[in-house]
Parts: C-alpha cells; structure tokens; sequence
C-alpha cells in the first residue's frame, strides 16, 4: 500500500513539474517585449529559424499594442526572407504596408518585398544555360516591384539600391529580347526580329545593349525590303546615341 502511495506522489509531483516548465520546445521568453526580441535576433543570427519565430511571435501576440509588435512583424517577415521562404515574406511585407501605411518602416517593407523577386532570379552558376535563356517571370517582378517602390518611396534610403536593382532587371530583360531575336535571326523569320527588337528599344531604353539592338533592327527592315525603315532605325542611333563611334556609323550609313 505504502509503494502505491509512493508512486502516486511521485506521478503528480512530476506533474507539477511538467506544468511549471512550460510546453515542450517552447523557449524561455523574457519578462521585456525588447528583450525578447534581441533574443529572437540571436536566434535568426544563428539560422535557428524555428526559435526565432517563437520569439518574435511570441512579441506580436503578448504585446500587440507597443511598437515591438510592428518590429516583431517585421522581423517575422524578415525570417521569412532569411529561410528564402520568398512568397511567403512578400506576404508578410505587403501586410504591414497595408496594416500601417504611415509607419517609419514601410519603405523598408516595401523595398524588402521588391528585392524578394530579385532573389529568385535564375542562378547564372556556370555549369547551367546562362538566365537570358530562362524563365524571366521573377525579373518582370523584380522590375515592377522595384519601380513600384521608386515612385511611392523617392526619399527612401533604400532608392540607390532599389535603382540599382531595377536597371539591372531591365538589362537582363533586354538581354533575354536580344536572345530571342538573335534565335529569330538565325531562322530568318525577320518579322519576328523587328517585332522583339522595336520591344526592347521601347520597354528597355537606355541599357548597353541599345547600340547592338538599333544595329540588329537596321538589318532586319533591311531584309524586310523597308528602307524606310531601316533609314529611320539610323536616326534614332544618332538621336539616342549622340556623339559616340555608333552615331558616326549610322550617319555614313544613311550617306550624310
């Protein structure tokens, strides 16, 4: 009888125990909103993505009226990011700016949403077919979203950056129209050439390649039988390009 009463008590003071510890896996949250948060960041410093939800949603839902809350919203989308969870921190950054239009971080939130496409681009690894060749899906994205935050945000600290970003999606969208063009060429479907050329010129002005795209469409109305054309290709390379070695050739060209 004595051992039964001897196991009782030890089952419910093991009980108690359980209970004064806390659910299993759950970290030991700080009594200060801030410091839960630093202790979040610690966690995301050492990529143990599951803690520092927990911390940061822990600061979200226990203080949703202090500022820590927006800062852990912020952050929660920033692991999103961290753990390359793209469409899934899009979601969160597009919430806070919803949420809170006026907050001094929303520009953060919006540039950080726009370089979560940049992100995906196709990876130029070596071994693999250059990204000119590839999907362009997230450079459209990256480029909308970037231009996007550049007209809602141009006293951002982040407007350098994002310019940076936005005109290196739109070379590699030109780059992908040179590609294909170039693919119409060799199969001399001239037409089709013309077509993605003017695009390029129209959607993409001012990158590199404009000098090789003005030249690629001379020749292409060329073999349309449209000299007209091709003549006023010539004028553009003198109007976009002005004094340069290209300005010079297009101008021997039309015999002026």
């Amino acid at each position: 009888m004595r051992s039964v009463v001897l196991c009782l008590s030890f089952l419910l003071l093991s009980g108690c125990a359980a209970l004064t510890q806390g659910p299993a896996g759950e970290p030991n949250y700080a009594s200060q909103a801030a410091e839960n948060l630093a202790l979040g960041d610690a966690a995301l410093e050492d990529k143990d993505f599951l803690k520092a939800e927990k911390y940061f949603d822990h600061v979200r839902t226990r203080y949703p009226y202090l500022e820590a809350a927006r800062e852990a919203e912020l952050k929660l989308a920033d692991l999103d990011f961290a753990r390359e969870a793209y469409p899934e921190a899009r979601e969160k950054f597009d919430s806070f700016i919803k949420l809170h239009p006026t907050h001094p971080k929303v520009d953060y939130a919006a540039y950080r949403l726009a370089l979560s496409y940049v992100e995906e681009f196709p990876s130029e690894f070596f071994a693999l077919p250059p990204s000119y060749e590839k999907e362009q899906k997230p450079m459209y994205d990256a480029l909308r979203a970037m231009n996007l935050f550049l007209r809602q945000y141009p006293d951002s600290q982040y407007v350098k950056d994002a310019t940076e970003k936005a005109n290196d999606a739109r070379q590699r969208l030109a780059r992908h129209e040179l590609y294909v063009a170039s693919f119409y060429a060799k199969r001399e479907r001239w037409k089709a050439v013309a077509q993605r050329l003017e695009g390029l010129l129209k959607d993409y002005p001012g990158t590199p390649l404009e000098e090789q795209a003005l030249f690629d469409l001379h020749e292409a109305y060329g073999k349309l039988n449209d000299p007209q054309r091709a003549q006023d290709t010539l004028r553009q390379v003198i109007k976009r390009l002005p004094g340069t070695p290209a300005a010079e050739r297009a101008q021997k060209l039309l015999g002026s």
